[in-house]
């Protein structure tokens, strides 16, 4: 797009049009508040993508009416757009294999079984928040309970079962009377030690 707007510029093209004056703006404006916020994940630059593609398209619709150019443009055009599928459908296709291979969907596997145990058992379940927030969507759960609330609960017999940290459940059972550890854990993830989940029941 820089090469375009160098080119325009050469061949004496200076004025910018109302709607790609607002394009230019929409992108810089999505690039400096990712810059500002702290957290650096990949889908915040997802808002500045579809005006970056009407940039390109609007600066397509202007080119040299050089033939030769024009052809040479689109060419290339055709070549990127070629590079960044075959790069981008080779980049999910690796990460598919290696959140296969690595038990990415261990969580929610964890979670789908233990919501059968608590309908066989007619358990009344909870979850304790830990580092993946994506436990409450396995669990089918709207909140997370405080730790203080599960232990107040579990001693009224109000909660029956307790998904917990892996790390926090040692001194939560040391609080909860008659509890024990359930056989259901989620499967080994790699790369991914201390973001396991236990299974607490009476």
């Amino acid at each position: 797009m820089v090469v375009l707007a160098v080119v325009d510029f050469r061949n004496g093209r200076h004025k910018i049009s109302p709607e790609t004056l607002w394009l230019i703006f929409w992108v810089f404006g999505g690039l400096l508040v990712m810059s500002l916020i702290p957290s650096k994940r990949v889908d915040r630059i997802f808002p500045v993508i579809p005006p970056l593609c009407l940039l390109l398209a609007a600066q397509l619709g202007r080119i040299s009416p050089n033939e030769q150019w024009r052809e040479r443009v689109y060419r290339w055009s055709a070549i990127a757009l070629l590079l960044s599928i075959l790069f981008t459908g080779g980049y999910t296709v690796s990460k598919v294999i290696a959140g296969y291979h690595g038990h990415r969907a261990a969580l929610v596997a964890f979670g789908r079984d233990v919501r059968k145990e608590a309908a066989a058992h007619h358990w009344r379940l909870e979850a304790i928040r830990g580092y993946d927030e994506g436990m409450l969507l396995y669990l089918e759960r709207t909140h997370f309970i405080e730790p203080e609330r599960a232990v107040a609960e579990w001693k009224a017999s109000k909660i029956d079962a307790l998904v917990v940290p892996t790390e926090d459940a040692p001194d939560l059972m040391r609080q909860l009377r008659d509890s024990a550890l359930s056989q259901l854990r989620p499967a080994e993830r790699k790369n991914e030690r201390g973001m396991d989940y236990v299974l607490i029941t009476r």
